[in-house]
């Protein structure tokens, strides 16, 4: 079966950019390509979240509406302090949701651009990291609007009964987000740990041995990250990192085991340090070779001619 032309064409870009045959300008040109389809990718992603903005943003406001009693008008209290916050606030909504409904086409760009660059077993190890990369930071996305509404919930019990709270639209959605993208940021650190193990850089007992070192920098990295000044969020975050951090280690032990068991199935049991015994009575005996006459010696060179002397009649040119 003939493939088609495109295809084929296809097939000789990526194998001529994953053995360095094609040029700079060649990749510039393909950068170029790459990242105006993400564009495209990102702004039709942007027009779907133009309609979907409106529900993300009640999403998002209602912990802290749920515990707020609503105005006269029975709206939640909630203040714009421009004509115009409403619609930049939307029009950020937009592009965020963009972003994450068309992730599939700017990572594929981002990835068609990347992996002629890289060997066959470092491009299965990426396809690995993507698929639990994502997932890691849903499910910090997910905690952080658990500890919104928690957060809220402890700090609106100090609340007077002769103040009444209201807070500021665009300030609290960026909080929001800003804390969603935290949280998500953190939970890809067992990926690092779980890299480093893989590249050999620190072992699964090695790791393990820090333990007490890493819950102790998670909770102080917590305590500075997270915004608000409840012990909820600090907790949940360092608790997460935590669990997390121990995942990997197990993952590392594992892995160290497998490579153990390989490492003995192709060097035997002698050990890093040790030297390989060698059976000699296996061994044939070496004869001696001919014997080498001795070479007969260099006789001296000639000596050089002085050189004659330089007319100074005439000069460089004459």
């Amino acid at each position: 079966m003939v493939k088609p032309l495109a295809r084929r064409r296809q097939e000789s870009k990526f194998q001529r950019a994953s053995d360095g045959s094609m040029t700079l300008l060649e990749h510039l040109h393909e950068l170029r390509g790459r990242l105006f389809k993400a564009v495209v990718g990102i702004l039709v992603g942007a027009v779907v979240g133009w309609f979907l903005a409106p529900w993300v943003l009640n999403q998002m406001i209602d912990p802290y509406c749920n515990l707020v009693p609503p105005d006269s008008y029975g709206r939640c209290p909630f203040n714009q302090t421009a004509p115009a916050d409403m619609l930049i606030l939307q029009m950020k909504l937009a592009l965020y949701i963009g972003l994450i409904v068309c992730a599939p086409i700017w990572l594929y760009q981002l990835w068609a651009f990347i992996a002629p660059g890289l060997h066959r077993h470092e491009r299965r190890w990426a396809y690995a990291f993507i698929a639990i990369a994502t997932p890691l930071f849903a499910l910090g996305a997910v905690l952080a609007h658990f500890v919104v509404a928690t957060g809220l919930e402890f700090l609106l019990q100090f609340n007077s009964e002769r103040i009444t709270t209201t807070l500021e639209i665009t300030n609290y959605v960026g909080f929001v987000t800003g804390l969603m993208l935290l949280f998500g940021a953190a939970f890809e650190f067992p990926l690092i740990v779980v890299l480093f193990n893989l590249a050999g850089l620190a072992s699964g007992k090695r790791l393990l041995g820090w333990w007490r070192i890493a819950v102790f920098l998670f909770f102080v990295f917590a305590a500075i990250a997270t915004p608000t000044a409840d012990p909820f969020g600090m907790s949940f975050l360092a608790l997460a990192l935590s669990t997390l951090y121990f995942g990997a280690v197990a993952f590392a032990l594992v892995n160290d085991k497998r490579r153990a068991r390989k490492a003995r199935a192709a060097y035997g049991d002698v050990g890093d340090d040790e030297v390989s015994p060698l059976d000699a009575g296996d061994l044939d005996p070496i004869a001696a070779g001919d014997r080498v006459e001795p070479l007969e010696p260099v006789a001296a060179p000639e000596p050089v001619a002085a050189p004659k002397p330089l007319t100074r009649r005439y000069d460089d040119m004459t």
